[in-house]
């Protein structure tokens, strides 16, 4: 009788064990933009050492569950602090891929530079890089659009999908590659990734509830979401939104980690008969308090190392802070913005100046000027162009800036060149106090990403141009070196919005 009862007992707990639904962890990063590194001198934050510990701790209870974990990176690893930029990144791939970093979306900054250096990342790269929408001349991906990670009980669909934004945000590389639309590739490949797998993942560097008309319609995670059901998960990334709380749309669980490794999000999917069931979702700050995984910490200080002599080099100083904010350059005039403008004419000789705010990505604090400094304010390496255009194109040119709306990357920021916004149409344009001559051919001085028609910039593509060489931060560094220490300098606006 104790026999039978006991093989009775051990039937029930295999029934248990059977029935029991599988867990899931996702853990998930986006827009790391090169902060391999701890920042920040007080109560420092981020930094891949700290995510690698999280990493551990997560996988290693995990196995005593008999749950599984995926990494995965939602774009965005290019352009943002100057260790990193000078060596196209390859740190924090190789950083990436020792953290066990199981698939990552390509980001719009992953075209930054030419498409030699993406091939380099993923050689470095023991992980790969997948997305649905980005396609050659013929319609064929150029990368994997998905692939299927098996736990042996548990099998794993994730499609990459990229913005469509990238054919505006960074032309320049692509050729004649191009992306589609990402509501149409991801359904394309759904039904195909669902007869393999018993979870679907949608890993897109998309962005989260933005107005997605500017300036061109794209797609959105949200908007996905809403249009192609039956999609388990979006990890997504892009917009740099701090989703904290569990959101759910049409079905679909949501996440984004905000930026620059701040936090890593937590997906948790209970799966039973190929469904998903139930879901948790957390958000991980990565912050002091965390302790550091030693190889990880290793690695980037000994990257960190490489370039720090020459970028620590005081060129200048300031006794005002030279406001760079996102929230500032996409909005307003600064005085940063138009210290960058005006050192271009400087540089160039050139009838006026624009940039686009986007481009720049940092304020300078009281104190001393670095080269990395700069570096880190124009981070994307780009140069100075010179664009031939009439008076005429000036119209048009100031035309399409009136119609950006604040917060917009393409917003200008301009140097000779100032004008009114009058319930959206541009008035009382001049350049160098004059009004424009519709007959007159003017130089225009400006980075080669708008110079090529870079974020809506189309008015300059096909024009008579040049590339000076000049490379934008150096052009900024010399300009701040010809000032020496900074007392003021002009946050007068040069166009104002009435």
């Amino acid at each position: 009788m104790k026999r039978l009862l006991l093989v009775v007992l051990s039937l029930m707990m295999v029934i248990i064990l059977v029935a029991a639904p599988v867990k899931l962890t996702i853990l998930h990063m986006n827009d790391t933009h090169g902060h391999m590194w701890t920042y920040g001198d007080k109560n420092a934050t981020g930094g891949f050492e700290r995510i690698q510990a999280i990493i551990t701790m997560v996988k290693s209870k995990a196995a005593e569950e008999n749950g599984h974990v995926l990494v995965l990176h939602a774009g965005d690893v290019n352009t943002g602090i100057p260790e990193s930029d000078q060596l196209n990144a390859i740190p924090d791939f190789l950083g990436l891929s020792v953290m066990g970093v199981d698939a990552m979306c390509p980001g719009n900054h992953e075209f930054d530079k030419e498409a030699d250096v993406l091939a380099l990342q993923q050689m470095v790269a023991s992980f790969p890089i997948i997305s649905s929408n980005y396609v050659d001349e013929k319609g064929n991906t150029v990368l994997k659009p998905y692939i299927i990670k098996d736990f042996g009980n548990l099998k794993v669909g994730i499609i990459g999908a990229t913005t469509e934004q990238t054919l505006i945000l960074e032309p320049i590389h692509l050729g004649t590659n191009t992306f589609k639309n990402v509501s149409e590739s991801v359904a394309k490949y759904l039904p195909e990734v669902r007869k393999q797998a018993d979870v679907v993942i949608v890993l897109g560097h998309l962005g989260y509830n933005e107005k997605p008309v500017f300036p061109i319609k794209y797609t959105t995670s949200d908007m996905l979401a809403q249009e192609v059901p039956g999609i388990d998960a979006i990890v997504d990334g892009h917009s740099h939104t701090v989703i904290d709380k569990k959101t759910v749309i049409n079905g679909t669980l949501i996440g984004q980690a905000g930026e620059w490794g701040k936090y890593i999000g937590k997906m948790d999917l209970w799966v039973e008969n190929g469904k998903v069931v139930n879901s948790e979702y957390s958000l991980i700050p990565i912050d002091a308090q965390i302790p550091s995984d030693p190889l990880i910490a290793r690695l980037a200080k000994s990257y960190q190392e490489k370039g720090a002599e020459k970028l620590n080099v005081v060129i200048g100083k300031t006794d005002i802070v030279l406001d760079g904010e996102r929230a500032s350059v996409r909005a307003k005039d600064t005085n940063l913005a138009h210290l960058i403008t005006d050192s271009f004419v400087w540089k160039t000789g050139a009838d006026f100046a624009l940039t686009n705010g986007g481009g720049i990505r940092a304020s300078i604090p009281v104190g001393s000027i670095t080269y990395k400094s700069i570096l880190t304010v124009l981070p994307f390496g780009n140069t100075v162009s010179i664009v031939e255009i009439t008076g005429k194109d000036v119209i048009d040119l100031v035309t399409y800036a009136a119609s950006i709306p604040d917060g917009q990357g393409a917003r200008p920021q301009t140097a000779l060149l100032t004008f009114d916004i009058v319930n959206g149409k541009p008035e009382n344009i001049l350049i160098n106090k004059k009004p424009v001559d519709i007959g007159k051919t003017y130089k225009v001085a400006t980075n080669d990403y708008v110079a090529a028609g870079g974020d809506g910039y189309t008015i300059f593509k096909g024009k008579p141009s040049y590339n000076t060489g000049f490379v934008m931060a150096d052009v900024v560094k010399d300009y701040i070196t010809l000032l020496g220490t900074i007392k003021y300098y002009d946050d007068v606006p040069r166009i104002v919005k009435k």
